[in-house]
């Protein structure tokens, strides 16, 4: 079944991402929309190609998530002169996480001269050089407005940039006025009428999602955790539960997406080492409205009323629609178990990780109140110890490829002198 029209993945990773900095995917919409228009023109890829390219021209700036978050308000500083670490940073991610690896090298590529990617042995360096362009392009016009001139880079031409591209951007500006439908906003449409063609298998939008996931990752490394711990229970417990596939995919997705408000909170509130004021709560807790705009219609319905329910509770003291018992499903049930216990066995800035009896003794007690679904508290009780044993194997792996991530950046970082 599809819980998510594959132009949809680009829109919500494309309005997800926005939430930590709407300028920095802003821009990346416009580079997507200008490398598209130039690959189109060509007739080199078919439509089903030039999906992949555009989700990637879109996020080819993703590591400046991470990298840049000192100073990502100055943007043309880190993509003219200090840009490698975001591309280094960028590649990995894609590498290890997105469903089209053979493209990460884009990212990687996309700000070296041009004159040292003729000699890269890398059969998609037409595209890093193509996103270059376009990216130098959007940047000083964006910059510059009515001073630009196109025709600045001319020099450049052959050294830093490729000529037959440049020679091909300004054949496409004056075929199909890309500046003028940039400053008009006319390529949003556009844009959204090109992702129309995106095709993406179920399990590439899988990836996607999980990417989506990891995205977390650039607020805290703790929320990735939080949201594998959070995975892993909702699975168990819907395993021993024995609800059908069907239902247990439709939470796997729920669950995948369920905190992804989260990343429009202030780092400073999540990661204060105390307990928050109540405005600072009342801050964190919009992430369930948040993430609901950014779903919408992304998503089947099902999905999504089972992820913004995670904070509901079956007595009507939750938030935000408190919604009593008989007004949720099963599914919804258990994602609410699975997030308080996420909550208790991982440790927070003001308090250490809690034991195994006390986890329980909070969730008995939370389930006597009628506040916790008593069936799927029963059922994560009885197999604490082999579900617990899932999380920490998961999440150790989880953190091994985060180590690798790191490490590799690193290495590269040292061979670039970053």
């Amino acid at each position: 079944m599809e819980y998510i029209k594959s132009k949809d993945i680009f829109l919500l990773m494309r309005d997800v991402l926005k939430f930590i900095h709407p300028r920095l995917m802003e821009h990346g919409s416009r580079v997507a929309y200008i490398v598209y228009m130039m690959l189109k023109d060509g007739g080199k890829y078919e439509e089903f190609e030039l999906a992949d390219i555009v989700m990637t021209a879109a996020l080819h700036d993703i590591g400046a998530y991470k990298t840049e978050q000192g100073r990502i308000n100055d943007m043309l500083r880190y993509e003219t002169r200090d840009s490698m670490a975001h591309c280094i940073y960028g590649y990995l991610f894609f590498k290890y996480l997105s469903p089209v690896p053979k493209l990460a090298k884009v990212i990687m590529y996309h700000h070296m001269d041009y004159e040292q990617l003729q000699k890269v042995d890398y059969e998609f360096k037409e595209i890093a050089a193509y996103v270059n362009i376009a990216e130098k392009m959007d940047i000083y016009y964006s910059s510059m407005g009515s001073q630009f001139d196109m025709y600045m880079f001319q020099k450049q031409a052959g050294t830093k940039m490729s000529s037959e591209g440049l020679h091909h951007f300004y054949q496409c500006q004056e075929k199909y006025g890309i500046f003028e439908k940039i400053s008009s906003g006319e390529y949003k449409k556009e844009l959204d009428d090109i992702v129309e063609y995106m095709i993406f298998s179920n399990e590439d939008k899988k990836k996607f999602l999980e990417m989506l996931m990891y995205c977390l990752g650039f607020r805290s490394k703790s929320m990735v955790v939080d949201n594998i711990t959070t995975v892993c229970i909702c699975d168990d417990i819907a395993e021993e539960m024995m609800l059908p596939p069907v239902e247990r995919e439709i939470l796997y997705y729920a669950t995948l997406v369920h905190d992804i408000g989260m990343l429009a909170i202030p780092r400073e509130i999540l990661e204060a080492p105390r307990k928050l004021e109540k405005e600072e709560m009342r801050q964190v807790r919009t992430h369930v409205e948040v993430a609901g705009k950014a779903l919408g219609n992304r998503m089947k319905n099902e999905v999504v009323s089972i992820a913004l329910a995670h904070h509901e509770r079956g007595d009507g003291s939750g938030y935000p629609l408190r919604l009593k018992d008989l007004q949720m499903n099963l599914p919804q049930k258990i994602l609410q178990v699975a997030d308080v216990v996420t909550a208790l066995v991982n440790k927070r800035g003001y308090r250490k990780d809690l034991s195994k009896e006390e986890v329980i003794s909070i969730l008995s007690e939370e389930a006597a109140k009628n506040r916790l679904k008593r069936q799927a508290v029963v059922t994560f009780v009885k197999s604490y110890d082999q579900t617990m044993r899932t999380v920490r194997e998961k999440t150790a792996e989880i953190l091994r490829m985060y180590e690798t991530l790191n490490l590799q950046y690193e290495l590269i970082s040292k061979k670039y002198k970053i």
